[in-house]
């Protein structure tokens, strides 16, 4: 319903005769302007929402997100040294700046893994240090990086860090839409084995769960969904925090509803956010990033007060 009805919704008017007419400038405003956008919009939320779930999943952790373990972070890095560089053209229609985030978020998904791997084993407590202190080491090169650079270039790094769909048409749709797919349809398959790891892992090696397998597997497709979307959009947060956990109080804490809800209220979520951002003050457009911060930390915190012993 949400991906029907925000097309039409903007700061110009828009008829669906005039967009269904061969040539019109409502028909350039729908196809070109609004509806990549949209579409987008849903895959980057519905990414990130399950992100948010699996990481919350493999680390037992109810303040995981998808920015937990660095990705974001490395991701961002990579936008940096880009914008840096002067690196602004297009490789086979897609931005060197998100080839070049993609490039970031992949590396720092490999160095996690291997900094966290232990004789064979991942811990997740070592997982979580590992992502934490690569956090910080990106985010020090990145303030050195924006030091250094000049005034156009530390407005793009800015600009940047605050996520936003703006820019987004049917190539970044095409290039992103395949991982995103692929990845929630590998999840279904897995979903149910999810549920006794939430008890423990030795609850669930004790169930024939594989543990090592699924964490590792979970971990790679979460940290591929951030960087698939991140790569194009920017870092944008509280999505992937806020959404697990109230669909989880809404339909419970089965992972095999939990993911594909996830999935489709983070879509509608980002969504609605981005159609607020783009006509609350038209035509002047606040970056999405903005508009989720503000809206999620407030209703997180009002979560934790009310129903603080049901969110895990």
């Amino acid at each position: 319903m949400v991906l029907l009805i925000t097309p039409w919704i903007g700061s110009t008017g828009v008829t669906w005769r005039n967009v269904l007419a061969g040539v019109s400038p409502d028909r350039e405003i729908f196809f070109v302007a609004r509806l990549p956008r949209v579409l987008f919009g849903a895959l980057v939320g519905g990414a990130l929402a399950t992100a948010g779930v699996l990481f919350q999943a493999i680390l037992r952790n109810s303040l995981a997100d998808p920015f937990t373990l660095g990705v974001s972070a490395g991701s961002s890095l990579g936008a940096f040294i880009a914008i840096w560089l002067g690196l602004e053209t297009v490789l086979f229609g897609i931005p060197i700046v998100s080839v070049a985030a993609f490039a970031g978020a992949f590396l720092t998904i490999l160095l996690v893994f291997f900094i966290a791997r232990t004789n064979g084993s991942v811990p997740t407590f070592t997982l979580i240090l590992a992502g934490v202190t690569l956090n910080f080491v990106f985010f020090a090169v990145m303030m050195f990086i924006h030091y250094a650079a000049d005034f156009s270039e530390s407005y793009l790094m800015t600009r940047w860090t605050m996520g936003a769909l703006d820019t987004a048409d049917m190539r970044t749709v095409a290039g992103a839409a395949p991982f995103v797919i692929a990845s929630l349809a590998g999840l279904m398959w897995i979903a149910g084995q999810l549920n006794p790891l939430a008890a423990g892992e030795e609850w669930a090696a004790a169930r024939g769960v594989n543990v090592r397998r699924l964490k590792t597997v979970c971990y790679f497709i979460a940290s591929i969904l951030t960087g698939a979307v991140t790569a194009f959009s920017g870092p944008i947060g509280f999505v992937g925090l806020i959404v697990p956990h109230t669909v989880r109080l809404v339909f419970g804490p089965d992972h095999r509803l939990l993911i594909p809800a996830s999935f489709f209220v983070g879509s509608a979520f980002l969504v609605l956010c981005d159609t607020a951002a783009r006509t609350a003050f038209a035509p002047t457009e606040i970056p999405v990033g903005v508009i989720t911060a503000l809206l999620g930390g407030p209703f997180f915190i009002a979560l934790l007060k009310r129903k603080r012993g049901k969110l895990w």
